[in-house]
């Protein structure tokens, strides 16, 4: 199943993750793609709220993973752009946010393929300049 959303704003893209994270399950994995500045962290924050989530949300990438236990259920946030081996997420035990009882949400998981879920729910997002400046395209795919 493909679902595709437009946002003209931040706050758009915003809501969209907000009613997403109204909507997760614990277990459910979710894969964010799409280029620098295009608002994988502002999607993220959305889905922290939609969570019940009201500590400051930002992307890990120095830390490579957040994790925020105060929602509805637990979120874990992976930012791997600066993983150089899957071995690294061993490391850091992924296996237990993915197959725990929060939902994750990882970005640049194109980098870690190899140990995604099957299950795996992608979402990119993506910019269209012709559209406008803030226009961007949302495809979730289940």
């Amino acid at each position: 199943m493909e679902r595709v959303m437009e946002s003209r704003s931040a706050a758009e893209t915003f809501a969209y993750g907000k009613a997403l994270g109204e909507k997760v399950s614990p277990g459910e994995v979710y894969s964010l793609a799409g280029d620098l500045g295009v608002g994988k962290t502002v999607f993220t924050q959305g889905l922290a709220a939609g969570l019940g989530i009201t500590e400051p949300v930002s992307s890990p990438t120095f830390t490579i993973l957040h994790s925020y236990e105060e929602g509805r259920i637990p979120l874990y946030h992976f930012d791997v752009y600066r993983i150089g081996d899957v071995e690294e997420m061993e490391e850091i035990g992924y296996e237990d946010c993915f197959y725990g009882e929060g939902v994750c949400l990882i970005e640049w998981a194109d980098l870690i393929r190899e140990i995604l879920p099957e299950d795996c729910i992608r979402i990119t997002i993506e910019k269209d300049l012709s559209r406008g400046f803030d226009y961007r395209k949302i495809t979730i795919q289940r």
